[in-house]
Order: C-alpha cells, then structure tokens, then sequence
C-alpha cells in the first residue's frame, strides 16, 4: 500500500481523523489564485555542468516551489515512452540518445500559474532566441542540449507528472 492510503489508515486505525483531500492538496484554495502543477527535466547537459542548485533558485525566486524531485539515469524505454509524442518527428533518436547520456533532475513544481511562469523561466527551445536571463540562455549550449524540459500545459503537465511520479511521492508545502 501508498503512503498516503496507509497514512489515512493509520490514522483511522488510532481513532484520529483521515487526512482530508483539502490538507493533502491545497491546489486552488485560494480564491482567484490559479495554483498548478508542472513537470521539470534539468536535462543531462546541464545536470553536467552543475547548475542544478542555480536552476532551483530561480524556480523559488519565481514563486515556484519544488514539492517532488529525483535524480534518474532514464533508461531508453523511459526515454522513448517520455517523449512518445515525437516518436515521427526527425529529432526523435537524437532526442532519445541525448537524454539517456546521463543522470537528469526530474522535479515537480507547485506554484501560481506554473507552467507558463516555468516555461518563461526556461526561454526560447532554441537558446540562441531565448531572452538574456533565462535558464536556457545562460546555460544551454544548443538547440539539442537546451538544458530544461518543461510541460506545455496543464493537461500534459498531469501525464508527465504521473510517468514520473506517484501521488504518495509528491509533497505540498
């Protein structure tokens, strides 16, 4: 069993109260603030260059909170399956070689508005058009080797999150 199924459990078993959903997850309880969630890969070029502590600085200094995290050497079925959408594209088997290269940073990161304020964090996919200040225009070297992955949207921000993590394994703070 999950934690937080064998949490709620426990906490039945000894007379306490179950956890409820709303101390769990806090997401959109506040009025008229749009909490999310997104998916973050520090890709292996960056995670090479020893940037992570600098990326993560500027995820809090964004309002961004990391509330999962883990570093992984993915597996080229990892790869493949993570990035199944571009399976037709040309970029694809480079795309796949690359990631698999080396260790990445898999993160989840909880905040207002989320995924557009991690992608603007990110900057352009190509680094050469992305702004002065941003994750890929100061540590990307490529178009290839960009340094940051990001989910595009809300609804792709929840596959990607589950490919990578559990609901037990991610922690709202």
């Amino acid at each position: 069993m999950r934690g937080l199924a064998r949490t709620r459990l426990k906490t039945a078993a000894s007379g306490g109260p179950a956890i409820s959903p709303q101390y769990v997850s806090p997401l959109n309880s506040r009025q008229g603030v749009r909490m999310e969630r997104t998916l973050s890969i520090i890709k292996p070029d960056a995670v090479a260059k020893n940037v992570i502590g600098e990326i993560y600085t500027r995820f809090e200094r964004a309002g961004l909170k990391v509330v999962a995290a883990r570093m992984k050497h993915l597996s080229r079925e990892e790869a493949e399956g993570f990035y199944a959408v571009h399976r037709e594209r040309p970029f694809f088997a480079d795309l796949v070689e690359f990631m698999t290269s080396g260790p990445v940073m898999v993160q989840v990161l909880e905040g207002e508005d989320a995924v557009s304020r991690n992608r603007e964090l990110m900057g352009a996919t190509d680094p050469r058009q992305a702004a002065p200040g941003t994750i890929r225009a100061d540590f990307a070297s490529s178009i290839d080797a960009n340094a940051v992955h990001g989910s595009d949207g809300e609804d792709t921000a929840k596959e990607e999150i589950a490919f990578f993590f559990g609901a037990d394994e991610i922690y709202s703070r």
